[in-house]
């Protein structure tokens, strides 16, 4: 008898969350109100910042952070290559230009080596993300100068020297994707410690109902989300434990064979694992799926790939070589010990 398909992600969604849209939905408030502002300060609350704004989404998110912190037509902002197309789209929303730097190739993180090379007058923010749950270097990158915009999308609940990401830059953003470490289906939230740039992006989240008129946007989150994403926000801590573990099971496994391992780091919460196989991934992830699992290469495309004249080396060999394998709170101990089983037998069979 063929084994079900274990998916690449998968959200971890149970009766506490059905009962709490079921009874918004019940009451008829479904729109943005108590749920959306009680989530907010929950949020806000467990992430160590002491304000908190729900949007419609991670890319609402990072698009209302950029024009909170005055980024316009001519300014710069600094991303990583090695990342979803989000945060370009945001830097060309508010007409700024996109400067794409290389990664660091052991953490897969933005470096910022290759940020300070990039910096001029013209750069106004750098958007930081914490790639697979494991935070990038924001010590460092906040001695550049210039703000930083953590992007926590992937990192919800991760730390940096037992600091909270997502509380470490001038902003935060985060992102309830379906697929994300906590969902809303979709949704996402703006998080600071600056009122000032907070009440901006409660602003600038609803165009309608003002007194004076200026472009805004209908990037509400709705009553509904916010009471399935409280309900997750409750389980957040036993979605990271679970991950830990099935990460550390993976570790002790995978140690033996020839691939190179995602860092192990007391904050790391484990989005992704996201193995080095050393060769052309495709493969891979054609063997894989023979045996049952999707694996996925860990970005579509690099950034600087849509651009051309761009070099960032360390992006291409990680894009070429790193394979993303199922690791999510709902995975079961037999699924584990699937996906051991197939990647030990898979990298055996490559490396004879």
């Amino acid at each position: 008898m063929k084994k079900p398909l274990i998916p690449h992600s998968r959200p971890t969604i149970g009766q506490a969350e059905i009962d709490a849209v079921s009874e918004v939905i019940a009451t008829g408030q479904i729109a943005q109100g108590e749920q959306v502002a009680a989530f907010e300060d929950e949020f806000a609350h467990r992430m160590g910042v002491k304000f908190a704004a729900a949007v419609s989404s991670g890319t609402a998110a990072l698009h209302l952070s950029l024009l909170s912190l005055g980024v316009s037509q001519g300014d710069e902002v600094i991303i990583p290559s090695f990342v979803c197309t989000a945060l370009m789209n945001a830097v060309n929303y508010v007409r700024a230009r996109p400067v794409i730097v290389d990664i660091d190739p052991v953490t897969l993180n933005i470096d910022p080596a290759a940020v300070v090379k990039k910096v001029t007058a013209s750069t106004k923010a750098i958007i930081v993300p914490h790639m697979f749950g494991l935070t990038a270097e924001v010590t460092e990158l906040n001695k550049i100068g210039v703000p930083l915009i953590e992007d926590c999308a992937q990192a919800v609940g991760a730390s940096h020297n037992g600091e909270m990401a997502g509380s470490l830059g001038r902003i935060g953003i985060y992102s309830f994707y379906a697929t994300k470490v906590m969902t809303c289906g979709e949704g996402g939230m703006v998080a600071s410690n600056e009122k000032d740039l907070i009440e901006r992006v409660r602003d600038a989240r609803e165009y309608d109902n003002q007194e004076e008129y200026a472009v805004r946007y209908n990037y509400k989150m709705t009553n509904f989300q916010a009471a399935m994403g409280r309900r997750q926000l409750d389980r957040l801590d036993g979605f990271i434990a679970r991950r830990r573990n099935i990460a550390a099971e993976y570790h002790q496994a995978f140690d033996k064979l020839t691939l190179g391992l995602p860092p192990i780091d007391a904050g790391h919460i484990y989005y992704r694992y996201i193995l080095n196989v050393g060769r052309d991934v495709d493969s891979w992830i054609f063997q894989m799926q023979a045996n049952g699992i999707t694996c996925a290469k860990p970005v579509f495309k690099p950034l600087h790939n849509y651009l051309a004249g761009r070099h960032c080396p360390n992006t291409d060999t990680a894009f070429s070589q790193m394979l993303s394998i199922p690791i999510y709170p709902s995975l079961s101990d037999s699924d584990v010990e699937r996906i051991i089983k197939a990647v030990t037998e898979i990298s055996t069979r490559f490396n004879t």
